[in-house]
């Protein structure tokens, strides 16, 4: 797999976690709480990249119970060799702004691959 390229997202900023798969795997699904292997790409609703393991040229495994929500909930349902758009609200992300976090009050859009599930 090769690092995704998000274009800016058009129209109104969604109010609730939109699920997209882009290409459907047929491994071993990933299970709420579960713990994943991913490799993914994080931009802001304009475009603007702020993270993606790609760049850093090794995925990630963590358990999703200690993600952001839309993760928590946008993930579970994917298959290994999937490739899934996650459009993830402030409420679903790092809360309103204000929260303490550099993202806090942005919308996120995000594309993971899920490599494993253990």
């Amino acid at each position: 797999m090769i690092k995704p390229e998000i274009e800016p997202t058009l129209g109104p900023e969604p109010t609730e976690l939109v699920i997209e798969d882009i290409t459907v795997g047929e491994g071993d699904e990933a299970t709420p709480g579960g713990n994943v292997e991913v490799h993914y790409l994080g931009v802001t609703f304009e475009g603007e990249e702020f993270d993606a393991s790609w760049n850093r040229g090794e995925s990630i495994e963590f358990p999703l119970n200690g993600l952001i929500r839309g993760w928590q909930e946008g993930i579970p349902g994917m298959k290994v060799g999937g490739r899934r758009k996650l459009i993830c609200p402030p409420m679903w992300a790092y809360g309103p702004a204000g929260g303490g976090h550099r993202l806090s009050g942005q919308t996120l859009v995000f594309v993971i691959d899920l490599l494993a599930v253990r």
